[in-house]
């Protein structure tokens, strides 16, 4: 996979399955018998489809569902936690890089993201969720950052920076050092859950939300992704010029000429993305 791709609806990933409808793309995990854990393997082939995402003009937006009832038991115990209780520091330094790296380019990738939670999602699975923009679950939805009960700290793949900005500081060191399970109710109160679906409605819900999305004009949902991760490290001044900027950038697009022609002729705007 090369950063000059700009087709992805054809995509085979070993890994995970990848289907595509329209402008939207889903992927799921594909070890239901085992609550769909993460490999070495999986990772990094995960991370390499969301780099490639970012130069993808067939893609604009992109479901992370689930499957047989789970999300994602996060790290598999036999097939990573074994191996990594043998490596020296400097592996397990290119692992947890490795396994940052596609936190990082979930965000960088450009594209929407909705993760669609069902049953468990803990430890990297929370990770993930946590990484999508938006973020939909059933009642059934158990989320969990497990990593003290593992031994290690809860700052993990961006942990420490993400949660709290998502649920608040207090409610983050919580599930941080206790690695409890947050129910799907308490996810929902403290707006980690955008909203709560039945199991059966659950995907439909997420489609629906990114086909709502697809039509949209998606340049300027790439711009709105970027400012609202860069956000993050500027000051208030800053940001307001980043928008600015950012809003001059797409007030030069067709999507922005062409909601003007319709509103001036009263109709609802068809966005092409350009």
């Amino acid at each position: 996979m090369t950063n000059t791709q700009t087709n992805m609806a054809g995509l085979r990933p070993e890994h995970f399955d990848w289907s595509v409808t329209g402008a939207v793309a889903t992927i799921r995990l594909t070890r239901p018998d085992r609550k769909n854990p993460l490999t070495f393997e999986s990772y990094a082939e995960l991370r390499d489809t969301f780099r490639a995402l970012a130069y993808a003009d067939d893609i604009d937006v992109v479901v992370f569902a689930s499957n047989g009832g789970n999300f994602c038991s996060g790290g598999d115990v036999h097939d990573i936690i074994g191996p990594l209780v043998a490596m020296d520091m400097k592996q397990l330094l290119t692992f947890t890089r490795m396994t940052g790296d596609l936190v990082k380019a979930m965000l960088h990738c450009g594209k929407p993201i909705i993760a669609a939670v069902d049953g468990i999602c803990v430890g990297a699975g929370a990770i993930i969720a946590m990484s999508a923009d938006i973020r939909l679950a059933t009642p059934q939805a158990k989320c969990g950052f497990l990593f003290t009960r593992v031994g290690l700290a809860g700052c993990d793949m961006g942990a420490c920076a993400m949660l709290p900005r998502i649920i608040g500081q207090g409610r983050a060191a919580e599930l941080l050092y206790t690695g409890r399970t947050m129910s799907a109710e308490e996810g929902a109160s403290w707006g980690f859950w955008n909203t709560l679906h039945e199991a059966d409605a659950l995907e439909g819900a997420a489609m629906a939300m990114a086909q709502r999305l697809a039509a949209g004009p998606t340049f300027a949902h790439g711009i709105t992704k970027t400012q609202l991760n860069q956000e993050w490290n500027m000051s208030l001044d800053q940001a307001i010029e980043a928008e600015a900027q950012a809003q001059a950038i797409c007030m030069q697009t067709q999507d922005f000429e062409r909601a003007y022609r319709a509103f001036v002729a009263k109709e609802k705007p068809i966005f092409k993305g350009d």
